[in-house]
């Protein structure tokens, strides 16, 4: 759909994989980010790992380490994490980049306590992206904006209707799309979900030890997407 492709672009735009890096991709799926690193870098990383909370990606992966040119091997790795509860590594400095699609804005945490949602596990996933991080490594992100219009997206999906090959098809997954996202927005309001104002992200990245942070809209302006530098 055009909103996805459009956003996919924008952050490729704003990668900046070099030969021998090692990049992390957060909330990875079935690895389009992934593979745009892997091609931006001309095949050359070091080392790419995809964090997904759903093993069955691991599938993906592997058909994807197939598809790559030059073949990455064992240097693009999939790996079954629930971010919510942090990142699995203990060290710093690991990474010389991460990047994230629609993804962190889904780190929840229940407090028991308040009984309410809290943002303790989003704030807790910037820290550790921040951590992993070596000095000068970009962090590259999406989100969506506050009360995303899933309409407004699914409409600017229709100018692609007329080229699909399979057209009930596609509103098929253009309706799965507003409907979930209608679900989504909802645990949103109620704090379980995290579709923050720009300026409120800015301030938890600088807070997390980012500096030189950056935004644009894109998704049929419907996610921002999110450049910071760790110093």
């Amino acid at each position: 759909m055009p909103a996805y492709q459009q956003l996919l672009a924008d952050t490729t735009e704003w990668m900046n994989p070099a030969p021998g890096g090692h990049w992390l991709d957060l909330g990875c799926g079935s690895g389009r980010l992934c593979r745009a690193l892997w091609t931006k870098s001309g095949g050359q990383l070091a080392e790419l790992v995809g964090l997904d909370v759903a093993a069955f990606n691991a599938k993906s992966f592997a058909k994807l380490r197939e598809s790559l040119t030059p073949p990455p091997g064992d240097k693009l790795r999939f790996e079954a994490v629930d971010f919510s509860a942090g990142l699995p590594w203990d060290g710093e400095n690991l990474f010389d980049g991460a990047v994230s699609g629609l993804a962190i804005q889904y780190a929840e945490s229940y407090s028991e306590a308040e009984q309410r949602w809290t943002t303790d596990a989003y704030d807790q996933l910037l820290r550790d992206v921040h951590r992993v991080l070596k000095p000068g490594a970009r962090f590259v992100f999406s989100m969506n904006v506050p009360e995303p219009s899933w309409g407004r997206v699914g409409w600017n999906a229709m100018r692609a209707f007329w080229s699909a090959k399979r057209k009930l098809r596609f509103l098929g997954k253009l309706y799965g799309m507003w409907s979930y996202g209608g679900w989504l927005k909802r645990e949103a309001r109620k704090g379980r979900f995290h579709y923050l104002p720009a300026e409120t992200i800015t301030a938890k990245l600088t807070a997390a030890g980012f500096t030189d942070v950056e935004h644009r809209l894109s998704f049929a302006n419907q996610a921002f997407l999110f450049r910071a530098t760790k110093r």
